[in-house]
């Protein structure tokens, strides 16, 4: 049976946190059995909270009823324990536990809650199949590893509150009730019960709110902002995730960058004591792409795209030949070291390459003074030789070739460099390469609805070269807008805003809609800035993200206390469910099931 606590039952220190330093104090410990080891008259129990384990020792000077509780005790038993430290014999110390020089020598012990067998082991570092551990991630967040991780993420949350707060920045939170603005992601949508037939969105961003608050006059904004997606899921996405959410008035670009980076640069040095060096290189969206394929490039190696369609302007080699009289482009990368992947490995990075819409892969593999390759016989020897002098091909190298249009080829490419340098193990996590990517294009076109949509949102500032661009050469303009990129992982973005209610109805024309459309989604915005709109702009790092790379992990769902799966569904709890009929009468919404959901 469970018991309550009573009136002397006070916790002096946790678990974790004695030492040699506390010989001979008593103690008063509270925490969960990690195991028991009973030797007849001495019973060892491991005692465990969230700051580590100490060992328990319960001997024949105990007293009895004590005695017999620690043979009942069972892992993940709920215990209370009084006793005195006392320092370990010689060879009992254990060198793999922070406290493994000292015990607890029990004098009083009770049982505060039983517990069932759990269906994995709380341990280190656990093996124990996904599923399985967010269906109990109560459990599951017993665990040393993933304990650290949460509180590693709070750690973070308090760095970078302390440091905008000391910058002149003021903690407002946004509604989490809002407007549906149906822009990019779709949302997720909140039935009015008092407003039958009508809707509320939980918010993709606080972006339109923290506009209104440099309106409003506020001029640093900050929030760790919740927000919410309806997109299909990736590894690194979660239906809901934070924000680190900032917004500044009468800034430049350069501005919110020099934050940006000074908040980084403490948050590395007081969380992992690591000094970045800033700035931070910058390359434009245009380079990136031409330099590495990639919005986001991981800058930890090399293997660079290399344009060689002019080598190869004049080839009788259909692959090549069609692809520039397709309007695309013939490039190729030199992966260093990679003529120690066999044949069958350099045929599974062709594999690995039509996954991302590419036709094929051609390849030359320099080794040992000899070059094997799947295309030397359909070019002439100078072609070939070009090719090779131009990617500084050397003995161990590998190139390869990607032809078709531009778009693939950078995909293609920007994924096979990264999957390369994974597989010469040469991704260390430790190795942190930041730079900021500018310059984006402000608008990007989908040949699927035949419509320009905003590359970020509709607020974004056109480059002022630009202006020009909107109407004449949409998918010319650039933007004033940048993301901040480590490791091949975008951290966050942002840029500055359209303050220039002229401007803004431009973009909203360039977009396809009209003033009515756009009156109807924004207008409380755009009547705003009828009243005096100082020049802004913002940034928004993923707090999820951010604190994953800054651990070194690689699983999202690590740093997030109770995440959600691929389906965009929670094992625990089982949601999303179905809702009560009442609910649902009282909400006005009808819910047509399908046979098989019935």
């Amino acid at each position: 049976m469970a018991q309550l606590l009573q009136q002397n039952d006070v916790r002096t220190c946790r678990c974790g946190e004695l030492s040699r330093a506390d010989l001979g104090k008593e103690v008063c410990l509270m925490g969960w059995a990690q195991k028991q080891r009973d030797l007849g008259s001495l019973i060892f129990i491991d005692l465990r909270d969230r700051s580590g384990i100490v060992q328990l020792a319960v001997d024949e000077t105990t007293e009895q009823d004590a005695f017999q509780r620690a043979f009942s005790v069972r892992s993940e038993f709920v215990l209370l324990a009084r006793g005195v430290v006392r320092a370990r014999g010689e060879a009992a110390v254990n060198k793999n536990l922070p406290t493994g020089e000292i015990e607890v020598a029990v004098r009083e012990l009770r049982i505060l809650s039983a517990a069932q067998t759990p269906p994995f082991a709380i341990e280190e570092n656990s093996n124990v199949r996904s599923d399985l551990r967010l269906t109990y991630r109560y459990l599951d967040l017993r665990r040393p590893d993933l304990q650290r991780n949460i509180l590693a993420r709070s750690a973070i949350t308090k760095i970078a509150r302390d440091y905008y707060a000391e910058n002149g920045f003021v903690d407002i939170e946004t509604p989490a009730l809002i407007k549906p603005t149906p822009e990019g992601a779709r949302d997720y949508l909140v039935p009015s019960r008092v407003h039958p037939g009508k809707f509320y969105a939980l918010p993709q961003s606080p972006q339109l709110y923290k506009q209104l608050l440099m309106v409003a006059g506020f001029d640093r904004y900050f929030q760790i902002a919740r927000c919410f997606r309806d997109e299909d899921l990736r590894a690194d996405r979660q239906p809901e995730f934070t924000q680190i959410d900032v917004e500044m008035s009468f800034v430049r670009q350069d501005d919110v960058i020099d934050v940006t980076e000074g908040f980084l640069k403490r948050l590395w040095k007081e969380f992992l004591g690591v000094d970045l060096a800033t700035p931070f290189l910058r390359l434009t969206y245009k380079e990136a792409m031409e330099r590495f394929g990639s919005d986001k490039p991981d800058m930890r190696f090399g293997f660079e795209l290399c344009d060689i369609s002019d080598l190869v302007r004049n080839t009788e080699f259909k692959v090549f030949a069609g692809a520039l009289a397709a309007g695309g482009s013939v490039r190729a990368i030199n992966v260093r070291g990679g003529a120690a992947f066999s044949r069958k490995e350099i045929d599974a990075l062709g594999e690995f390459a039509k996954s991302y819409r590419a036709r094929g892969l051609a390849f030359a593999k320099f080794s040992g003074g000899e070059v094997s390759s799947s295309f030397a016989k359909f070019l002439t020897p100078e072609e070939n030789a070009a090719i090779a002098k131009r990617l500084g091909a050397t003995d161990g190298d590998l190139i390869l070739i990607c032809a078709d249009k531009d778009a693939v080829v950078f995909d293609a490419l920007g994924a096979l460099r990264v999957e390369c340098a994974k597989r010469l193990g040469l991704l260390d996590p430790h190795d942190y390469k930041f730079l900021w990517v500018t310059d984006f294009p402000l608008f990007e076109y989908s040949e699927e609805d035949g419509r320009y949509y905003a590359k970020h949102h509709p607020f974004t500032m056109p480059n002022p070269d630009d202006l020009d661009k909107i109407e004449r050469a949409p998918g010319e303009a650039r933007a004033v807008a940048y993301d901040i990129v480590l490791n091949g992982t975008e951290l966050g973005g942002g840029s500055i805003r359209i303050h220039d209610p002229e401007i803004q109805s431009r973009m909203f024309r360039a977009l396809g809609m009209i003033e009515e459309e756009a009156s109807e989604k924004f207008g409380f915005l755009l009547e705003a800035f009828k009243y005096g709109v100082p020049p802004h702009g913002g940034m928004a790092f993923g707090l999820d993200r951010l604190v994953t790379l800054a651990l070194g992990l690689e699983d999202i769902r690590d740093v997030i206390a109770f995440p959600k799966v691929q389906n965009a569904s929670e094992l625990m709890s089982g949601c999303p469910s179905a809702a009560d009929a009442a609910a649902l009468g009282e909400l006005s919404i009808a819910v047509t099931r399908e046979k098989d959901d019935e």
